[in-house]
């Protein structure tokens, strides 16, 4: 199993970002995708869940600025983030959900 984010950066407040995660070695398209974060000094925090179905949840913290959407075609993940606030300055993961996650890509909001 791998996972390889990208995507991550240097963003103002208010710009936007789109994550990627690029996935091999099991079978994408019939899992449940996700992605969390793990700000400095914080826990690790869901975010989205995107299902083999298509449905998605959202964490209260994102839903509304942010989208996750998945390319099942070339094993890909993604999460589109809007709005962005220094808050949401973080690592960014996707992990199939409940297995482990990739190495992460940073993002960090500031101007």
């Amino acid at each position: 199993v791998r996972l390889a984010e990208s995507g991550g950066g240097l963003v103002e407040p208010g710009g936007s970002l789109r994550l990627s995660c690029a996935a091999s070695g099991f079978a994408f398209s019939s899992s449940a995708m996700a992605w969390l974060r793990q700000a400095p000094g914080k826990g690790l925090e869901w975010l989205s869940t995107i299902y083999t179905n298509g449905n998605t949840a959202y964490a209260a913290s994102v839903k509304g600025r942010s989208i996750i959407s998945r390319d099942n075609t070339n094993n890909m993940l993604y999460l589109q983030l809007n709005s962005l606030k220094t808050e949401d300055t973080a690592m960014y993961y996707c992990q199939r959900v409940g297995a482990a996650r990739g190495q992460g890509t940073q993002v960090t909001v500031s101007s």
